[in-house]
């Protein structure tokens, strides 16, 4: 979760597990997950290594096996490059959608707008999220600066791949996890 989602579950009167709504106690640990995540094994996909669940994630980090296994699965999904250099937005500069000012990397847009334009109401379009596969280039976020602050706190190239097929990358999915016990 990120912090104001979860500060949001720990909000209410009786605060409440973002997933499965279960009360929350504010501060106790939920040792029986903590214990069965210590005492559940499962295998690593890249090298067939045995462990517990709470060593799974430093073991991936460092399993070359287990990155080329990922690797594979986002090769299968993966469209051949567009051989049309404009056929897409440019994902790397943006203008200042309140004034105009052109040539902003993402970091650069958020810090123009909080310095120059953090007290401007005008519903505007998001020039970082037109510019995304998903974005609708007509909408127009009611509160701009917020969505900044929260939308924009990292770069989407980090995280996307714009050249997978959503469609694809879903039957693979659900083929390795029938494969993936």
């Amino acid at each position: 979760f990120c912090t104001p989602c979860l500060q949001e579950c720990l909000k209410a009167k009786k605060p409440v597990c973002g997933v499965c709504r279960s009360t929350l106690t504010p501060g106790s640990r939920a040792l029986d997950l903590e214990k069965q995540i210590e005492t559940t094994e499962t295998t690593c996909n890249g090298c067939n290594k045995k462990m517990f669940l709470s060593k799974m994630r430093s073991h991936a980090a460092s399993c070359s096996k287990y990155q080329n296994y990922i690797m594979e699965g986002v090769k299968a999904v993966t469209k051949e490059p567009l051989h049309s250099t404009r056929s897409f937005p440019n994902r790397f500069t943006f203008p200042c959608p309140y004034c105009s000012e052109k040539n902003f990397d993402q970091e650069g847009l958020v810090e123009h707008c909080k310095a120059l334009h953090s007290m401007d109401a005008k519903q505007v379009v998001c020039p970082i999220c037109a510019s995304m596969p998903w974005g609708d280039p007509n909408y127009r976020s009611a509160n701009f600066m917020e969505h900044l602050q929260r939308r924009h706190r990292f770069s989407y190239d980090t995280f996307v791949d714009y050249d997978a097929d959503e469609d694809d990358m879903m039957a693979q999915v659900l083929m390795r996890s029938l494969r993936d016990k």
